[in-house]
């Protein structure tokens, strides 16, 4: 809350702002912020920023964020958010602060005292500043929310399983295993087991760039959940450096089966799932 207004000061401000409403609106709805909208959406968010600055101003809240006058116009400052997103990088887009200048412009084309226009003014200026950072916590917000929504689909998506043969699948995993790869790889396999009624999982390890505990740990809890499923998981992509640390490590994947390829694995899968490959000799 702020005490720098003087009492009377501030009640000029309030019936300004009453007695000008319409001129305000009519202003702010002219300013780019609602140039996406058409005239009824204009008027009514127009007024519903009015009326939060009014509410601000008269509890003498303006400096702060979290006050009721500027809980209550979140809806409106969330669609306006919502409009500004997406655009170009480092482009100039619309904002609350282009409402100042016709809101300062009015108060001063008043019959005021020098002290009335000097704390009028910045009172009127903190609201709408005050509106601005409100605006942006919206926007960092949703921004957040949109980043985390990413990450879960690149998660989704860096984690495919493909159906090799009738009953068997594979997921093969690349980059580095953290807990929201590990936990949608294995959601996204146990899924495929049962919709596909697969017997072999195989999970190809080729590109994954190190292994340490966690990432062990992560594999045998997968290979776990596949035979609670019913299926037997094959572990392929073993390289020798990978090997190597797994030993140093005391990594034990205890009874799980291991390949050093994806098609080593591919050719024990279809033995474990009851098929025979020959070689048939070339036809002359």
């Amino acid at each position: 809350m702020t005490d720098e207004t003087p009492h009377p000061v501030r009640n000029r401000v309030l019936r300004f702002l009453e007695d000008h409403k319409d001129d305000i609106l009519r202003e702010w709805v002219a300013t780019p912020l609602f140039s996406t909208r058409n005239r009824a959406d204009s008027d009514e968010e127009a007024a519903a920023l009015l009326r939060s600055v009014e509410k601000v101003i008269e509890a003498g809240e303006e400096e702060d964020p979290s006050a009721e006058g500027f809980a209550s116009v979140r809806p409106v400052l969330s669609s306006l958010a919502s409009r500004s997103a997406g655009g170009p990088s480092g482009s100039k887009r619309p904002d609350v602060t282009s409402l100042k200048a016709p809101l300062l412009r009015l108060w001063e084309q008043q019959d005021l005292t020098q002290d009335e226009e000097y704390y009028g003014a910045g009172t009127l200026s903190t609201a709408l500043n005050t509106l601005r950072i409100t605006l942006l916590e919206i926007e960092l917000s949703a921004g957040a929310d949109t980043i985390l929504a990413q990450q879960e689909q690149l998660a989704e998506l860096s984690t495919p399983v493909v159906k090799l043969w009738e009953g068997i699948l594979a997921i093969p995993l690349i980059g580095t295993l953290d807990s929201m790869r590990s936990q949608a790889a294995t959601e996204s396999l146990l899924n495929e087991i049962v919709k596909q009624q697969a017997k072999v999982a195989i999970l190809d390890i080729t590109g994954v760039t190190a292994v340490d505990t966690l990432v062990a740990q992560h594999l045998l809890k997968t290979a776990m959940a596949a035979r609670l499923m019913g299926a037997e998981c094959i572990i392929s992509g073993i390289r020798p450096q990978i090997a190597q640390t797994m030993v140093q490590l005391g990594i034990d994947l205890g009874e799980v089966a291991t390949r050093a390829s994806l098609s080593d694995a591919f050719a024990y899968a279809l033995g474990t799932a009851g098929y025979r490959v020959e070689r048939h000799s070339e036809v002359k």
